[in-house]
């Protein structure tokens, strides 16, 4: 039998201010209760996975929920800064509706190539996919047969479902990845990963 790393990939749970459609990015934004009942439940669900490693993002939104995830467990958690959330430099914290109103011609550049786009002093998706998958890959190959944990969020998570099944950064917003999911796939050694879970 092939020799897998089993990656739980894990979004962050829900933030304050998500009733509004923001981009939030690097932001620290907080969690309400909701976000941290969202990671309780999530640390409900895995309490039998034998995991030897938990990675997350070192925004407080992550780490807060890899702290849960490592309750009980002899194992404790690494933060990465390659984790974090794509950034919008200039544009974090602010609405899609304010965007579009202060930026039209930006905010349209924005929806018409939003692989290559960046905000002023952000990032775009090439950008995002280049330092989220090698970081991942470090993470699996310094993990080989075992069980990990990877905190991240709803940007990240995607890029590295997409490179997972081989699909370009285009094809972002054709997965959902709601506050507090669960992912799950096998990264085998003959390099050819399966995505077990989505969305979960």
């Amino acid at each position: 039998m092939k020799s897998k790393t089993r990656i739980y990939l894990i979004r962050h749970g829900e933030i304050v201010g998500s009733d509004v459609l923001r981009y939030n990015g690097q932001a620290d934004v907080p969690l309400p209760p909701k976000g941290f009942e969202q990671y309780h439940l999530l640390a409900e669900r895995l309490r039998d996975v034998p995991a030897s490693a938990c990675y997350t993002s070192d925004l407080t939104r992550c780490v807060q929920g890899a702290e849960i995830l490592c309750v009980g467990r002899e194992i404790g958690f690494h933060s990465r800064k390659e984790l974090r959330e794509l950034s919008f430099g200039e544009w974090e914290g602010m609405a899609w509706t304010e965007l579009a109103e202060r930026f039209p011609e930006e905010w349209k550049n924005r929806m018409k190539s939003f692989v290559e786009f960046r905000a002023p002093g952000g990032e775009n998706l090439l950008d995002l996919r280049d330092r989220v998958v090698p970081s991942l890959q470090d993470i699996v190959a310094r993990h080989p047969g075992e069980e990990v944990f990877v905190v991240g969020h709803g940007g990240v998570n995607r890029i590295i479902l997409l490179d997972a099944v081989g699909a370009p950064p285009s094809s972002m917003f054709r997965i959902e990845q709601d506050y507090g999911c669960m992912n799950i796939i096998d990264y085998y050694e003959d390099g050819n990963p399966v995505v077990k879970l989505l969305n979960g």
